[in-house]
């Protein structure tokens, strides 16, 4: 099913065969040419479908029934988008900031049992297993992320290098990760959770942020587990979502059908 063609203009099945291998739409009367789009055996109507459904968040047999496409192609389709939106990321940040880690990872009680034989009763057990995340957010709204292998100086502060010019001010929690970031040309300032501070009086604050990780830890959460080697997919695609969340379906849709136009 995932070969058929359709008319890009209208979307009818309707077609014949005219001069030079074009094909001709019985309902629009357009003229047109098949074509492949963002390398796979899919027309740009088939493409703006399974995009749009996508966008609504529907499941892969939600999509499949909407659009006649198989399933091995929606999910290859899928892939092609989620991997579009991991590029589509701003380039740097400047002005005020947020830097921020957290931990990805289900509940211990919900782990197999294999794990929590291994684990043991450690307590150290229990954050180890989780995937540690890194993440910068520009006061204007648009954030960044990516997984990290540690949480340390290390670790951090090359990436605030690489995603935030110098000059700029990065507000970051009292973490000994973000110790020294000062003297690396940026303006540092504390907000200090553990005595209760969530944003000074200057308005110094990691809130914007700490709302993202909310955001993507219930997206996440309802997908109902997600493979480790997958992870970084799903993360890139609800950075492109919390990025694009001023546009309106439409407008989402057609920005992705243009990223996949230029593949």
């Amino acid at each position: 099913m995932g070969k058929k063609v359709f008319c890009e203009s209208c979307g009818s099945k309707s077609l014949w065969k005219v001069r030079r291998n074009r094909l001709k739409c019985s309902k629009c009367r357009r003229e047109f040419s098949p074509r492949k789009s963002g390398g796979l055996s899919l027309s740009r109507y088939q493409w703006q479908k399974i995009i749009q459904w996508f966008v609504l968040e529907q499941s892969v047999e939600k999509i499949q029934e909407q659009t006649t496409v198989s399933k091995y192609l929606i999910l290859k389709s899928l892939l092609v988008l989620r991997k579009l939106m991991l590029r589509d990321v701003p380039k740097a940040f400047r002005g005020t900031v947020e830097a921020d880690e957290t931990y990805l990872g289900g509940q211990m009680k919900n782990r197999r049992l294999s794990v929590k034989k291994k684990l043991g009763r450690m307590r150290r057990g229990f954050g180890t297993i989780k995937q540690p995340v890194f993440g910068i957010l520009c006061r204007s709204g648009q954030v960044w992320a990516e997984l990290i292998d540690g949480i340390e100086a290390i670790d951090l502060q090359p990436l605030i290098q690489r995603k935030v010019r110098k000059g700029s001010t990065v507000c970051t929690d009292t973490w000994r990760g973000y110790t020294g970031i000062a003297a690396k040309g940026y303006v540092h300032r504390l907000v200090k959770h553990s005595e209760g501070e969530y944003s000074d009086k200057r308005g110094n604050h990691i809130n914007g942020l700490e709302g993202f990780w909310g955001y993507l830890k219930r997206k996440l959460a309802a997908k109902g587990g997600i493979r480790k080697s997958r992870l970084y997919l799903y993360l890139g695609e609800y950075v492109w979502r919390y990025n694009h969340r001023d546009l309106n379906v439409k407008e989402q849709v057609k920005y992705l059908l243009n990223l996949v136009a230029k593949i």
